[in-house]
């Protein structure tokens, strides 16, 4: 008999989701910009918010997943984020990813200071990574910059994040789905 691995129903469950969310996170930023014009994605930063949620509900690996995926998938797709801020943003993202992720799975941090520690912390290491990279974008304009046009976006996150998080726990956490 040939003992042949499967994947656990669990693993299954999160993989989907992280599909899911990776999926979510590449509409939405599409939607903002049919809505909202140009501008639409550095507004309500909606590529953010799944990333977030992911972390929350399953960690900062699944955080990590999507940060990373989705910047390059919706490149790939619809040429947004520009090709020269597009490594900035899956830094960006895939911080958002594993500092919520750690934060809540590993600190015990509730969902709001998991995401605002996150926001704080991961635009401090982008940063550092601007400062570092022989780039020709001034870091502290650049994070000040994207800090006041997301200011409204940020506010959305920091208000539906912790609702949607605790919608979804119970669903996800839920063995018979």
């Amino acid at each position: 008999m040939i003992n042949a691995k499967i994947l656990s129903q669990p693993k299954v469950k999160a993989i989907s989701f992280i599909a899911a969310f990776t999926a979510l996170a590449v509409v939405t930023p599409m939607i903002a910009h049919y809505f909202a014009g140009n501008n639409g994605g550095r507004l309500f930063l909606p590529m953010h918010l799944f990333v977030f949620i992911s972390a929350l509900l399953l960690g900062w690996r699944a955080g990590l997943a999507v940060g990373i995926l989705t910047p390059l998938i919706s490149f790939s797709l619809t040429g947004m984020p520009m090709l020269a801020i597009l490594p900035l943003v899956t830094a960006e993202t895939m911080f958002y990813g594993i500092l919520t992720g750690y934060f809540h799975g590993n600190k015990k941090w509730n969902a709001i200071l998991s995401v605002a520690g996150a926001m704080i912390l991961g635009r401090i290491m982008l940063w550092a990574i601007i400062t570092i990279l022989p780039i020709k974008i001034t870091a502290t304009a650049y994070i000040l910059s994207a800090i006041e046009a997301g200011a409204i976006g940020i506010a959305i996150q920091l208000i539906l994040i912790p609702l949607i998080y605790m919608s979804l726990k119970k669903y996800i956490s839920d063995e018979t789905v």
